[in-house]
């Protein structure tokens, strides 16, 4: 499988939808910096990891792949479910590849700034790669 990038996705959406994801994402940020303002960076640092678009963006593709099945005869409820689960899927493997990225992060930090933060993105991309081919040949059918 070649990993390629898409953009066709992008002309499905419109531009409240966009709007939404973008506000969400404001908003989780404000949120964020008002618990670390009040709690501190230890424990605003945290929130920093908030799926912030998460539920919009499930919520979109679900309503992305009802409207392609319907524009061909099909209902496409169960699709639409399936469409969001596999996004959800997507989104665990990814917080597996920041936590390994935050735990690195914390280790390496007393040797250095620049150290910790080519540490921390080596760790990600191992992390992600490795959960992500483990996904696609591990894969309980």
């Amino acid at each position: 499988m070649v990993i390629k990038i898409s953009t066709s996705s992008l002309r499905e959406g419109q531009w409240h939808e966009y709007l939404v994801r973008f506000a969400l994402g404001g908003i989780a940020t404000v949120v964020t910096g008002l618990i670390a303002a009040s709690f501190g960076p230890a424990i605003g640092g945290l929130f920093l990891a908030l799926p912030a678009i998460f539920c919009a963006s499930a919520t979109l593709v679900e309503k992305h792949e009802k409207r392609r099945m319907r524009a061909r005869g099909l209902e496409g409820t169960r699709r639409g479910e399936e469409a969001a689960a596999l996004d959800a899927a997507g989104a665990a493997l990814g917080s597996l590849g920041l936590l390994s990225f935050a735990g690195t992060f914390y280790l390496l930090i007393g040797k250095g700034g620049g150290l910790a933060l080519a540490g921390g993105c080596a760790a990600w991309l191992a992390v992600a790669t490795s959960a992500w081919w483990m996904s696609r040949h591990f894969r309980v059918r």
